[in-house]
């Protein structure tokens, strides 16, 4: 298994949407837009990811600016979280969280912590 970001996959972004879409049933139209803002790369934020294995989805999370609450101070948002029922309790949540923390600090976002 591996986990794949959004922006390093462009490809995938229509199949994501589509996957998050299914999952969640927020309108497949947030999720375009917010990945294709992701793509256009001029921010850290929303940032997109999944779990891949031999072309399966496995699991997914985004990171965007506010997940439907009031607290604007509370940014960025983890939002998304998912894995498939046949692939639970092998950790696949926690190496995507993991990804995400990291690959916010890489980009200069610091409000994420990460512990090992």
């Amino acid at each position: 298994m591996e986990i794949l970001k959004i922006r390093e996959h462009p490809g995938l972004a229509q199949r994501a949407a589509v996957w998050f879409h299914e999952k969640w049933r927020i309108p497949q139209q947030a999720y375009d837009e917010s990945i294709a803002q992701c793509l256009a790369g001029s921010r850290p934020v929303p940032q997109w990811y999944l779990a891949v294995e031999a072309g399966e989805i496995l699991g997914g999370l985004g990171l965007i600016e506010n997940d439907f609450h009031q607290r604007k101070d509370l940014t960025p948002n983890v939002c998304a979280v998912y894995v498939e029922p046949a692939h639970r309790r092998r950790g696949i949540a926690g190496q995507l969280l993991r990804t995400v923390c990291r690959d916010m600090a890489d980009l200069g976002v610091d409000t994420l912590g990460i512990s090992e």
